[in-house]
């Protein structure tokens, strides 16, 4: 509940997640310890996410079902609702009358200043290597309800993949729900933060398959940025090879390399030396790229199959396609919808 700007609850029974996450066992454990009941409720797209061994509950909205469900299961005062990644979408009556205000959401960037989706990939392209847990409030609009606990870190050196960056975030995620749950517990009463919009930046969600298009005309910093920001867990960063034999290709484990002579813009993309298990590919400023990874469609590295002379490229179409919609993810699942 909140009462003069403070937000905490009284004798605390019950905490109920909505979305998904891997470690899900770990929060639970959490919850054992300090003698709470966890459940947990997931939208269909969403469950084919979940670890197997956890048990789930399953709605699509937050309507008609979702509400008796909620009703009959928990008392509500005594039961936090704490979303991680849910695709539901939150109305100003529900937050007051079904929730009494006991919602909050997880976000795993710094707030107001990266808000929405996609958060690791941003990263990358942006080279943010801090890390922040944020819990807040939520309202009706998008991760600008009120801060009630973060947390700060940076991310470790070796961090370069989405895939790095997650591993590291979930694990520290696990001790700062930890700390915020153990003091929830112990009757604390959280201080209300109001986020300052006026810095705020909002980032859209992306779609490998529709966003991940390599333009070969970037900057050397800013291309290795973008094909590491689709590197695993994702199927990688797409273009084509000019012999045209191979169709869509998507790039993978990719380096930047300054020892070798420096290039003109004409020769991007063009691959000037193959060493065995990689190639050098050329950039239009002084670096080059060593890539270790040619996938096909099929996901089999054809990087024995490229020669020294081809050059990778993309189409103008394909790049255009790539930013004339944009991707949402709902409870059901994946759609697009035109600018």
């Amino acid at each position: 509940m909140i009462k003069n700007n403070k937000f905490f609850i009284k004798d605390l029974k019950k905490i109920v997640f909505l979305g998904v996450f891997e470690n899900f066992e770990n929060l639970i454990e959490i919850n054992n310890v300090l003698g709470l009941e966890t459940e947990i409720i997931t939208s269909s797209s969403q469950s084919k996410l979940m670890p197997k061994n956890i048990k789930h509950k399953i709605f699509n909205s937050t309507k008609g079902s979702f509400v008796k469900y909620i009703k009959k299961s928990c008392k509500i005062k005594n039961t936090l609702f704490f979303s991680i990644s849910a695709r539901y979408i939150f109305k100003k009556d529900k937050i007051k009358n079904l929730f009494n205000y006991n919602l909050v959401n997880f976000h795993e960037t710094r707030l107001p200043l990266d808000g929405g989706g996609a958060v690791f990939s941003w990263n990358i392209m942006r080279e943010d290597k801090i890390c922040n847990h944020t819990i807040h409030l939520i309202n009706e609009g998008v991760d600008n309800g009120s801060i009630l606990h973060s947390n700060k870190s940076i991310y470790p050196y070796h961090c370069k993949t989405p895939s790095d960056f997650k591993k590291v975030s979930d694990e520290r995620f696990i001790e700062t729900y930890r700390k915020f749950v153990e003091k929830l517990n112990n009757g604390k009463k959280f201080q209300l933060l109001s986020q300052n919009n006026g810095i705020g930046r909002y980032n859209p969600r992306i779609d490998t398959a529709k966003n991940g298009w390599i333009d070969w005309d970037m900057e050397p910093h800013d291309l290795i940025n973008f094909i590491n920001a689709f590197d695993e867990p994702y199927k990688g960063a797409s273009t084509y090879i000019d012999n045209r034999k191979f169709g869509r290709l998507f790039i993978k484990k990719a380096h930047l390399h300054a020892g070798d002579s420096s290039n003109h813009p004409f020769m991007q993309g063009i691959i000037s030396r193959h060493d065995g298990e990689w190639i050098v590919v050329s950039t239009k400023g002084k670096y080059m790229l060593l890539i270790e990874k040619v996938l096909d469609k099929n996901a089999k590295n054809i990087l024995s199959q490229l020669k020294p002379g081809d050059r990778f490229f993309t189409t103008a179409n394909d790049l255009k396609k790539s930013k004339d919609s944009r991707v949402f993810f709902t409870a059901k699942g994946k759609k697009y919808k035109r600018v």
